[in-house]
Parts: C-alpha cells; sequence; structure tokens
C-alpha cells in the first residue's frame, strides 16, 4: 500500500514524533512511503528523488544534503529500501511555508498546488494527514475528494474536556473550528473515547471517528540497569520530560518540590526545554536539588533517564496522550499525572496516580514525600503501569489498528466506485 503522509518533521514536539514512529512502522510492515512536510531550507518546494535504483537507504540521517534534509531532532533514522520490482518505499516532498512552530504552521501561498500536483504525480493509495494545525489542514477534505484519494485523519490537539482553565477554553475552541472540516475526512483517528465523544457533539460522524491510542515500543522503552541515580547523584530520583511551556504546568512541579525540601539525596530531572527555561532556572536551582538536563537528542540517554527514575511526574493543564508519559510506564516507572486530555484513562485500573489540574502543587506536596518514602509502593505502580501499556498501548498494537483503518477506508471507495459503474 501507498500512504501519502502528512506531517511535521521540525521543530520537535509530539506530532514529529508520532509521524516518525508510524512511518518507520508503516515502512517496516512494507508499505510505500511519501513523505509531505513543510520546509523551505532549498527556497523552493520540491519532490526529493529517490537514490538511485538498486542502493537501499538506511535513514534521513546518513543521507545526503542533496536528497534529504534533515533536522537535528529528527535523529531516529526511516529506512530507505526497494520492493522487488525496484520501486522505492519512500519519497519526501517539501512543502513551502511562511512560518513554522511547535504549535501551527503558516503555509506559503503556493502550498495547495505544490501538494496537489505532488499527490497527482505519486497517485498514493490513501492521503495520511497528522494534521499540524495549519491553514492548509481545512484545505485538505476537497482536495483529495477531487483527486479521488481517500483522506485519513489524526486529530490530537491537547485539551482538557472539563474547560477548568483559559488555555483548556482555548484548546476546546480548536476542536469546534475543526470539527467540520473533521467530518468530511474518510476516517479520523483520535487518542481517546473522550476525544471522540466530544468531535461526536460536535457533528463528527460516529462513523468517521476511529479510538487509536498512542503507542510505544516495549522492547526498547523497557525496565532495565541504569547509571543515571550514581551519576547525579541520587537515592530517590524524580523526572519531568516535556516542553517547558505554560500550558505544562511546570512550576507547579518545581513550587511543590522546593516547598516540600526532601533531603540533598533526591533529586528532580526536568529533561526538555521551552520558552519557560530561562525564567524557572533563574528561581529554581541545583540547591534545590533539581537538575536541569535541557533538551536531550538521544534517544537512548533518555531512555536511560526513564528507566533509572522511581517517579515520573506530569503536571499539564492540557494534554492528548502524552508520549512520554507511555514511555515512562513502559520503563516500569511509578507516574503521576493529571487528568488532563486522556493521561487520566492511561493511568486507569490502578496504573498511576491522577492528579487533577486544580491545585496541582497543593497535590504534589502531599504526595512527593510519600514517594520518597514508600520504595515499594512507587516498584508496585512501576509494574501496574507496565502491565498497562503491554495490554492498551504497545506500537505493534497501534499500527495493526492503523493498517485497519486503511483497509476499511480502501474497501468502502472500492464499493463506491462499483456502486457508480453499476449505476451507469
Amino acid at each position: 500500500m501507498h500512504i501519502a503522509w502528512l506531517g511535521k518533521k521540525t521543530p520537535f514536539c509530539g506530532n514529529v514524533t508520532y509521524s516518525r514512529e508510524i512511518t518507520n512502522a508503516l515502512l517496516n510492515r512494507g508499505h510505500q512511503v511519501s513523505f509531505f512536510h513543510f520546509d523551505q531550507s532549498s527556497g523552493t518546494p520540491c519532490l526529493k528523488e529517490p537514490l538511485s535504483k538498486g542502493h537501499a537507504h538506511t535513514g534521513w540521517d546518513n543521507a545526503s544534503p542533496s536528497h534529504l534534509r534533515i533536522s537535528p531532532h529528527y535523529q531516529k533514522p526511516i529506512h530507505y529500501s526497494y520492493t522487488n520490482h525496484h520501486q522505492p518505499l519512500f519519497h519526501e516532498v517539501t512543502i513551502p511555508y511562511l512560518y513554522k512552530s511547535q504549535i501551527y504552521t503558516i503555509p506559503a501561498p503556493q502550498s495547495a498546488k505544490v501538494l496537489a500536483n505532488a499527490l497527482k504525480r505519486l497517485k498514493p493509495d490513501l492521503v495520511h494527514a497528522s494534521l499540524t494545525l495549519s491553514p492548509l489542514d481545512f484545505l485538505l477534505p476537497e482536495l483529495c475528494q477531487d483527486l479521488g484519494i481517500p483522506l485519513v485523519a489524526t486529530f490530537h490537539p491537547a485539551f482538557d474536556d472539563k474547560r477548568r482553565s483559559l488555555t483548556s477554553g482555548t484548546q476546546h475552541l480548536t476542536y469546534q473550528v475543526y470539527a467540520p472540516c473533521l467530518a468530511h475526512c474518510d476516517r479520523v483517528i483520535v487518542f481517546s473515547d473522550i476525544q471522540r465523544d466530544l468531535l461526536i457533539r460536535l457533528g463528527v460522524p460516529a462513523e468517521t471517528v476511529a479510538v487509536i491510542p498512542n503507542g510505544v515500543d516495549v522492547n526498547k522503552y523497557s525496565p532495565a540497569y541504569s547509571a543515571i541515580k550514581t551519576t547525579l547523584p541520587a537515592d530517590r530520583l524524580f523526572v519531568y520530560q516535556g516542553r517547558l511551556s505554560p500550558e505544562k504546568n511546570v512550576e507547579a512541579l518545581l513550587r511543590a518540590w522546593k516547598q516540600c525540601q526532601l533531603g540533598s539525596r533526591c533529586k528532580l530531572a526536568i529533561v526538555g526545554d521551552g520558552p519557560l527555561t530561562s525564567s524557572l532556572m533563574s528561581t529554581y536551582s541545583a540547591k534545590d536539588g533539581i537538575v536541569w538536563l535541557g533538551f536531550i537528542e538521544d534517544e537512548q540517554q533518555r531512555i536511560d533517564i526513564l528507566r533509572g527514575a522511581d517517579v515520573f511526574v506530569l503536571p499539564s493543564l492540557i494534554e492528548g496522550l502524552s508520549l512520554s508519559l507511555l514511555e515512562a510506564m513502559a520503563c516500569g516507572v511509578a507516574c503521576i499525572a493529571t487528568d488532563a486530555g486522556a493521561d487520566g484513562e492511561v493511568l486507569a485500573k490502578g496504573a498511576g496516580i491522577t492528579l487533577s489540574t486544580r491545585r496541582v502543587a497543593q497535590q504534589l506536596r502531599t504526595l512527593l514525600p510519600i514517594c520518597r518514602d514508600q520504595p515499594e509502593l512507587t516498584m508496585i505502580l512501576g509494574q501496574k503501569a507496565r502491565q498497562r501499556v503491554l495490554e492498551r498501548y504497545t506500537l505493534s498494537h497501534n499500527i495493526s489498528q492503523v493498517e485497519d483503518v486503511y483497509a476499511q477506508v480502501l474497501q468502502r471507495q472500492q464499493s463506491v466506485c462499483l456502486e457508480q459503474i453499476n449505476a451507469i
């Protein structure tokens, strides 16, 4: 099957990780992928040709700049291979833009034409758009319909269905704005039942919405020895991994940590960066037992940190379904997270400790000392977290569900075509 994938490669965010993991897995299962993303480093849009036939490309990182351009954040390779008929399994198509951030993208005026022309040339079986919060998103249903190509969209903006803050209210508005567009897609993938119910209430047909949670590679993200505690050093290690931005509510964690005064052998590692990095680092420092590790590009290093952690904390005000949370759970780490987005659903059945998004710091002031003093409790929570991921959130199961959606969409298209032929 040939999938035209519309996603992100930069700047690094959850959408980048989602696109990377899913397209890698699809390629590993023998599908052909044409990867469309916003890029203007060459100054002009282009369809990048594959390497000469008969050669295999082991990943984007190792590509010649004349063939592929890759962000330093996008380290994990996508395999470049060929079918038995020497047809390339991977193309990359760049779409011009005016502005791009972790949250949204403003495309260049010619972007829709570039996309349409590339789709006409590549002739994929279907288009799968990991929506990037861009005006181009709203053109996709009509564009794909005109070309006769089925459209699958993954819609995963962060949210809090209870709308308990201005931030969560703004994200709810995003769902309202996108609902009419999503209603015209052949299938819409969301990460949780909460998101599905919300979109249905906003007018998206129930049969259009498929719930396929984020998935994690449970062989790679697994419990194992780590020397991180010796390196820091620490007897008990708490970890936050993610963006340092207002919606992540990291200051609530830092404030609670500082007030608890858990002792010199208890450390809080902050992995990630963002717009609040400087202001938070100036207020909360090493003397408070806080270790600022910054953004870590190397995936194995991030895994080692999680493997050595006793507790993972995610104090977000809004979320979709946090991949960082799933990665920590897969590594057997006890997890504390707010019930924003689908994270509360992930931690159901005793798989972790769930917080309300209101008064997060107050709740953490109670929980942090307990987690420090009760290693047996955190060990049991870590085991339950790992089991929860194995039952519901594996990458392998995720990809199988995506393939099922593709098959259903293509079968429906064939049925419609037959009906039209018979009607003639």
